[in-house]
């Protein structure tokens, strides 16, 4: 597959330097997936998928344009590239776009097992669902399903340039999720669980997603409100990722050279407590978000963007590493229709070294989160406020479910506050365990 791919993407960087183009690249994917959605043990949803695709980016001078297609005879890339080059001729320089520097590009062949051994066909996905359906069913006090689902994928990407990168790889990925609901009608609660990764062996056995799905709802039932006060927070650590996510925003390199980030000024500061490190690994064996090169051909490697607190990088691809001035740092990702941007790939806050209830033992009133809701964040200034709902704090212990109340504060003084737990989990791209955050506003009854 892989063969298949990098000969379609060299075929169409050669036919747009026949075109005219002084550069180019092309990135050729094949995907196919299965998914399949349940409802009180009926499928809802069944969906399968296969895409072959390339596209194709050109440069004309400092001028570029990008296009894609799926019909990949000889004559229909030509036609894709003549009609790339001919746009490309149109459009605006652009003083910092272009292709990599040849020393700049991965020469890497680290193995990150990305692919599964097997995956499960459709009916197999159905009986996924149905036995985590099943098993959210079984908690006491479950009233309904929220419904069920399991998917696979299974893509393979190439990226050819014409000034000699060619290389792709394969990844794999399975995953499983449900939701339950307690009470009824204006009363009715829900919470969820999933399960995801790129080995359908390191999946969570489908009983166990719908034990804890229905334990968190069961959990939720009979929410109260609280009034509007000036307490610690704590984020589960379900949640406490978006916290590193709206961090890892606030550096993303084309926001840096816009000047359109609450951290602009920051680079060598301190922007959370001592001792915290925020690390980016795309080179982390079955990853969900790992790949063995970045989206222009980059060498990719493990970062520390935060370390011991301190602000160490942004998050760079190479138009706005050339915007600042800065070395590229291998964190660029592409589409097939859309030029290259800053992204990252694992990334996930450090454990600490105290327990969850450790970590909300001393607080006399507090709030714990378990879902939040809107997004109501401002990466210019940092300005924080979003709706969210949990359990109430009281003497250190979870007393009550809160729901209805929205948390407000700034991002910039949240960070400095963050106290990470020990129980960092890997479950999707972004990770964090669970956090305190000292001094949010609620708005409550």
């Amino acid at each position: 597959m892989i063969d298949t791919l990098l000969t379609l993407a060299s075929e169409a960087v050669a036919a747009a330097r026949k075109a005219g183009a002084d550069a180019a690249d092309a990135l050729a994917i094949d995907a196919r997936g299965t998914d399949i959605a349940m409802l009180e043990g009926r499928i809802e949803k069944l969906e399968q998928a296969e895409a072959r695709e390339v596209g194709l980016r050109v440069f004309v001078g400092q001028s570029s344009a990008m296009i894609s297609g799926s019909v990949l005879t000889t004559d229909a890339i030509r036609r894709l590239a003549e009609t790339a080059v001919a746009a490309a001729r149109l459009a605006p320089p652009d003083p910092f776009a272009g292709l990599a520097a040849s020393e700049d590009l991965s020469a890497s062949s680290e193995d990150l097992d990305l692919v599964s051994g097997s995956l499960p066909d459709s009916q197999q996905l159905k009986e996924l669902s149905l036995r985590a359906e099943r098993a959210a069913l079984g908690v006491e006090g479950v009233s309904k399903s929220g419904g069920a689902g399991a998917s696979v994928s299974d893509s393979a990407v190439a990226l050819v340039t014409s000034n000699g990168f060619a290389r792709g790889y394969r990844k794999t990925s399975a995953s499983i999720s449900v939701s339950a609901i307690v009470g009824s009608g204006t009363a009715m609660e829900r919470d969820y669980d999933f399960s995801v990764a790129i080995h359908y062996g390191d999946l969570r056995s489908p009983e166990d997603v719908g034990f804890e799905a229905g334990r968190r709802a069961v959990r939720r039932a009979n929410p109260r409100k609280v009034a509007s006060q000036s307490v610690p927070v704590i984020f589960d650590r379900r949640i406490a990722s978006s916290l590193v996510g709206h961090l890892a925003g606030a550096i993303n390199g084309a926001s840096i050279a816009r000047g359109t980030s609450f951290l602009k000024e920051r680079l060598g500061q301190q922007v959370l407590a001592r001792g915290i490190t925020i690390v980016d690994d795309p080179l982390r064996h079955r990853g969900l978000a790992s790949r063995p090169f970045d989206g222009e051909g980059l060498a990719v490697r493990r970062r520390n963007l935060v370390e011991n607190g301190v602000l160490t990088t942004w998050v760079l691809d190479l138009r706005s590493a050339r915007q600042l001035g800065l070395p590229p740092t291998g964190q660029g990702a592409r589409g097939l229709n859309s030029p290259p941007g800053p992204t990252t790939s694992n990334l996930y806050l450090e454990a600490g070294t105290v327990t969850p209830e450790e970590l909300r033992r001393d607080i006399a009133q507090g709030l714990y989160i378990t879902e939040l809701i809107g997004m109501g964040v401002n990466l210019v200034t940092g300005d924080y406020s979003r709706g969210a709902s949990g359990f109430w704090i009281e003497n250190g212990e979870l007393a009550y479910p809160v729901s209805e109340i929205t948390i407000a504060g700034n991002l910039k003084d949240m960070l400095l506050t963050i106290t990470p737990a020990s129980d960092l989990e890997f479950r999707g791209s972004t990770n964090a365990p669970t956090c305190r955050v000292e001094g949010l506003t609620i708005a409550g009854r």
